[in-house]
């Protein structure tokens, strides 16, 4: 249980919400700027569902599953609107945004929540390096800090410079030592696999020092890292995607969308494949999406980004409770 929702508990008052009214006035006020900086862009706002009888195959993501008892066998909450949101872009819709309610089973913590705030939008036409200026205004809009500055920085300069490694070319040996050497505990004994080691590097001794008074956008990531982004053939290939962080914390994940329906499929088998070897639940993939795909998705880049976690460093909020008006423990 977090501090806020410890407090509420020992005044013998769960019935009451966590976040103040001046806390649901400036989550008003952020939500009429983001929709009226859309406006302006002319990007529609759309609304897709959140039940799907698919569920999301990412190994790093668990679904929710339901039974709502509306004659479909079961369910699963979204944990992310994109692949209602492709559907729509493979009809035409051209761009949209939305925000809505996602769901992720097993997070909790300061910064994390079961059900939380999203906004996501995708731009036809573009690529994802002019979608990072559109997040960099939208951003500055939000926090109504028009002069915040913004850097650019590849994962590979990330860790080359930080932790003087090539994150294409270390070895997990060698990952393993560094992760010693930049005195990370527990290292003894961990089995990872080479994501596993970079992000363990990354959140434990690089993230902190990104988006200090400014918007920090880290992008080309290694291609096993692609989750549904479009890989960039080359002498080394990456990944066309970006994470934004401010004040440390990583706010937004952006791609340059992939349209390949046959590669988009043979991800999917592989993230099964990889739970079943690991015990993970077997979810049934969504044929609607790439059914979608394969009727032609155009070119697009598109973004998620975390609405509370952005509220939480507008208002210097330290524990994510303090903008959720109940969080699950009262809900």
């Amino acid at each position: 249980m977090s501090p806020v929702a410890r407090e509420a508990a020992a005044a013998g008052l769960p019935w009451r919400p966590c976040a103040t009214r001046e806390m649901l006035e400036a989550r008003a006020a952020m939500l009429a700027r983001i929709r009226a900086f859309f406006a302006a862009a002319g990007v529609l706002e759309v609304e897709t569902p959140l039940l799907s009888r698919a569920a999301v195959t990412d190994p790093a993501l668990t679904s929710l599953a339901v039974c709502p008892g509306t004659g479909v066998a079961g369910g699963y909450l979204h944990t992310s609107p994109e692949f209602a949101m492709k559907r729509l872009l493979a009809a035409g819709s051209g761009p949209i945004y939305q925000i809505c309610k996602v769901f992720r089973d097993d997070e909790r913590g300061r910064w994390h929540h079961p059900e939380f705030s999203l906004l996501e939008w995708y731009r036809p036409g573009w690529d994802y390096q002019r979608l990072i200026d559109e997040v960099a205004a939208l951003v500055r809009a939000a926090l109504d800090r028009p002069a915040l500055a913004v850097e650019r920085v590849s994962y590979r300069a990330l860790f080359r410079d930080g932790l003087g490694i090539d994150p294409w070319e270390t070895s997990v040996a060698q990952l393993r030592d560094c992760a010693r050497r930049v005195g990370i505990g527990g290292v003894e004994g961990l089995e990872l696999d080479r994501d596993g080691w970079l992000d363990l590097l990354l959140s434990h001794r690089l993230e902190s020092g990104l988006g200090r008074d400014r918007l920090s956008f880290v992008h080309d990531y290694p291609p096993s890292q692609a989750a549904l982004a479009r890989v960039r053939p080359g002498t080394t290939p990456v990944a066309e995607r970006f994470e934004l962080y401010v004040e440390g914390v990583e706010l937004a994940n952006g791609f340059q969308e992939l349209t390949d329906a046959a590669e988009q499929r043979a991800r999917f088998d592989a993230d099964l494949d990889w739970r079943r070897a690991n015990g993970q639940a077997e979810v049934p993939a969504d044929a609607h999406f790439l059914a979608a795909l394969e009727a032609g998705l155009p070119e697009s880049a598109g973004v998620a980004l975390g609405l509370d976690r952005l509220l939480m460093i507008a208002t210097g909020a330290s524990d994510i409770d303090a903008v959720l008006a109940f969080p699950v423990e009262r809900a």
